[in-house]
């Protein structure tokens, strides 16, 4: 017995010796990947391929035992091999531009303090005609700075809040773009939060059936979700974002210092996006954003490494078919509150914190209530969760009695459900108590 235990020892240790050596040759190969997607400005995260090659090797292993063991062991290859090329790449071209790749569509998202009187001189479009878009509650000066970097401008404010998105100040603002003869050279900028964007991009996909449009977040909110991915709508007839279009930016500009103005409670609002990711796809962003002491000394590695998750996101499933609805955790709960109070009593991220736990369970439930706590963001629906969840019914991931809900098993990782809304309805009043 002993002989046996000392040969089976030996064998692994040759296998272990084989292994590294293999591994050295696969992370070459890695290195080549990598070198080539940084010159042709491609995604790292391919999930088609990784689903072929998950199914291609499967079939290599005979004992059906160790099929689920060996699809952990390749998924941590895997990733072992993504972050070795994202190092290569330097997740675009440093840490203060980020590529998103969309082909002939591919903008970046830069990242620099103090650089909205630059905007123009940064995107490379100083001397087009430009029409900026903002609202009340975003500081004027703003706006102005961005404005004094173009030689022709016009700045055209909005009221602050959900209302604005709307069809009627649509209307409004394409009607002040033709009175002062904006064409399709011209360009259009959002200098603002959420809405601001959203209703930018809209009129900018829409408007002589598209000009370019450029973004310029002042939230936290904004800076770490809306501003990424190309989704633009407005609000009808109670619904969120039910008009709208996927619509890219020709380029985003994140200065960090325009959060200086940002009220306490609407950073909260914003770092319950960045909570939603690192939820789903990080577990060491989830872990920093547990325990850090003073926020303000991380905030920018968060801001930095939400928009990586995200920009992964998009790039692998632009139009929401796959893996980006994993970015709608905490979305259909949260959406049906937003619309049960009207977007007055909460605001967009202290709903969709309400969302994340009213799917959320176990650890991962204790783990969130932690860190929601810790940043101030709600916990538990103070409404009625039953006349929240009648909402649904006009929610866009619904497909008849059916609704594509997320869920996260385990921080960092996300899985796409597809359950009937009696189901979701008893998750969400078992996990919420209905009206609380």
């Amino acid at each position: 017995m002993k002989n046996s235990l000392e040969n089976a020892r030996k064998e692994i240790n040759r296998i272990d010796s084989e292994m590294a050596r293999l591994f050295e040759d696969r992370m070459a190969c890695a290195e080549i990947i990598a070198e080539y997607k940084k010159e042709n400005r491609l995604p790292v995260f391919d999930p088609e391929r990784e689903k072929e090659l998950i199914r291609r090797n499967l079939q290599l292993i005979d004992n059906d035992s160790l099929k689920e063991d060996y699809v952990k062991f390749i998924f941590g290859v895997m990733n072992i091999s993504k972050d070795y090329q994202r190092r290569i790449i330097g997740n675009g071209y440093g840490k203060d531009v980020i590529p998103v790749s969309f082909g002939d569509r591919s903008y970046d998202i830069h990242i620099k303090r103090g650089s909205l009187d630059r905007a123009a001189e940064i995107f490379g479009i100083k001397d087009r005609y430009a029409f900026i878009i903002t609202d009340d509650g975003v500081p004027e000066e703003y706006a102005k700075a961005v404005a004094g970097g173009f030689d022709r401008s016009y700045i055209y404010t909005i009221p602050s809040g959900e209302e604005s998105k709307s069809l009627s100040v649509f209307g409004e603002i394409t009607a002040k773009m033709l009175e002062l003869g904006f064409g399709r050279g011209d360009v259009i900028l959002a200098v603002g939060g959420g809405v601001v964007g959203d209703l930018c991009g809209f009129v900018a996909a829409s408007y002589m059936r598209g000009i370019d449009f450029y973004n310029i977040p002042t939230t936290l909110l904004s800076m770490v979700d809306s501003s990424i991915g190309g989704k633009t709508a407005v609000n009808h007839g109670g619904a969120k974002n039910i008009i709208g279009a996927f619509y890219q930016p020709k380029g985003v500009l994140i200065d960090v210092d325009t959060l200086n103005t940002l009220p306490e409670r609407h950073k909260a609002n914003g770092l319950a996006e960045a909570i939603k990711m690192a939820a789903t796809f990080d577990k060491e962003l989830f872990s920093l954003l547990e325990d850090t002491i003073a926020l303000e000394d991380a905030l920018e590695d968060v801001i930095i490494r939400s928009i990586r998750i995200k920009r992964e996101v998009v790039e692998a499933d632009e139009r929401e078919g796959g893996i980006r609805k994993i970015l709608n955790f905490g979305h259909t709960f949260g959406h049906a509150v937003e619309a049960a109070t009207n977007m007055e009593e909460l605001y967009h991220g202290e709903c969709v914190a309400i969302g994340m736990m009213a799917v959320s369970e176990g650890e991962t439930q204790k783990r969130l209530e932690r860190v929601l706590k810790k940043y101030n963001l709600p916990t538990k629906y103070m409404g009625d969760a039953d006349e929240a969840l009648k909402l649904i019914k006009s929610d866009k991931k619904r497909t008849g009695e059916f609704i594509d809900a997320i869920f996260a098993p385990e921080i960092g990782k996300a899985e796409i459900r597809r359950v009937s809304t009696e189901d979701f309805g008893e998750t969400v009043r078992r996990n919420l108590g209905g009206k609380i």
